[in-house]
């Protein structure tokens, strides 16, 4: 037992040395690859496209086989200094991080194989707006029902950060980091809910990867009032162009009689509905500003997103419409919406995310600026089977009925 002690003693002493080895041969490569003295080439003609928050630096390449890459140093506007480099292969070099548009000064460098730096070669750069102020000036609030919607465009799709903040128990504007975003979408849109029907005041501002940040907007922020329509002052509508349920059990106002599964659902026939959009109709008994209409799709067995459950809809409202049942002036459209499954799997097969997804039930927003409706009206452009009829298992109407 002892000499195999020692075996495995002398064999683990051999590896770390064979390993100490070869680390030390792994940082020499690390070093110049020679130790010629001789300084590069200059690079020559650059030529300065500025962009926003960068600029671009097009040059010619000397012709000097000791040139390895060339280095950029400069300065941004918070006064940190930066370096970029570009290989002996290219003759571009970006410039990045600038929150100003005012001039700076970039110094090129041509590097040799063995690290000699030449004299620089100075050239300006005068940056276009920055992607943080591009956003910062195009942020908007809306009030909505249970919180705030926010939107902004970045059009240069800049990493950045739209930071939240608001007061702490000390009266301190401090950082919110669940109301933040964090994105480089071109169009920004962050909707916050859970939130009461009293005054905030927050403050917000844009602040990108290099630590630059625009000023502090302050604004007022005060949610719209929500509640659920009550379920039993729901009554079926059917107009003329209404699709007709399918003669096995369902009915339309089992969309709403809180039961789930077969025959508690609302299910069109797409035989006696025609090949057209299928539409169902109901009055909720009360006029309301509509902040949402809550959607379950019905399962085929496991399948939510399979045969008639609706892949692509619209929502229509009217406070009083016309009984010809034509989509005319007296409907408002509320909302054109699509259901995505999570997974992104093939038609008929739904792994246990998408099941509890759907199972839970999807929210579908109203357009904040619809006027007040008292009967609603859904209109099926395809479901996932490829047709046209509707299934909903059960749904609920949310707004401000006051």
């Amino acid at each position: 037992m002892q000499f195999i002690k020692h075996i495995f003693s002398y064999t683990m002493l051999a590896a770390a040395l064979l390993l100490t080895a070869g680390c030390n041969k792994a940082l020499e490569t690390h070093k110049p690859i020679t130790d010629d003295p001789t300084v590069p080439a200059q690079i020559s003609k650059v030529k300065v496209t500025n962009g926003n928050g960068y600029a671009l630096l097009e040059y010619s390449l000397p012709d000097d086989k000791h040139l390895l890459y060339v280095k950029a140093v400069y300065t941004i506007t918070n006064g940190q200094q930066y370096e970029a480099q570009s290989s002996a292969f290219n003759n571009v070099i970006m410039v990045e991080g600038f929150a100003d548009t005012l001039e700076h000064e970039v110094k090129l460098y041509s590097v040799s194989h063995s690290g000699v730096v030449s004299q620089p070669v100075p050239v300006k750069v005068k940056p276009l707006i920055a992607p943080i102020w591009q956003v910062y000036k195009s942020i908007q609030l809306v009030n909505a029902f249970g919180g705030y919607n926010l939107t902004a465009v970045n059009p240069e799709r800049g990493n950045l950060s739209i930071i939240v903040t608001k007061k702490n128990v000390l009266n301190e504007y401090e950082a919110d980091i669940n109301q933040s975003v964090y994105t480089n979408t071109d169009s920004i849109l962050s909707k916050v809910r859970g939130m009461d029907t009293i005054d905030y005041r927050y403050g917000f501002f844009v602040k990108d990867r290099w630590g630059n940040r625009t000023d502090t907007m302050y604004l007022n922020i005060k949610p719209l009032y929500e509640t659920e329509l009550p379920k039993a002052n729901f009554s079926t509508f059917i107009l003329p162009g209404d699709a007709p349920q399918v003669t096995n059990g369902a009915a339309l106002q089992y969309a709403w009689d809180g039961k789930l599964g077969w025959p508690y659902t609302s299910f069109t026939d797409q035989t006696a509905g025609g090949s057209g959009p299928h539409m169902i109709t109901f009055n909720t008994g009360a006029l309301a500003k509509i902040s949402r209409v809550y959607i379950r799709p019905f399962p085929e067995g496991v399948r939510y997103y399979y045969l008639s459950t609706m892949k692509r809809f619209e929502i229509y409202g009217s406070a009083s419409p016309s009984l010809s049942g034509a989509l005319d002036n007296s409907w408002v459209l509320l909302g054109t919406y699509t259901v995505t499954k999570p997974s992104g799997l093939a038609y008929g097969t739904d792994d246990s995310n998408d099941q509890a997804t759907a199972s839970a039930g999807f929210n579908w927003e109203v357009d904040v600026t619809a006027p007040k409706v008292k009967y609603i009206r859904i209109r099926c452009l395809e479901n996932f089977a490829g047709g046209t009829n509707q299934s909903i298992n059960e749904l609920a109407v949310y707004g401000d009925p006051r």
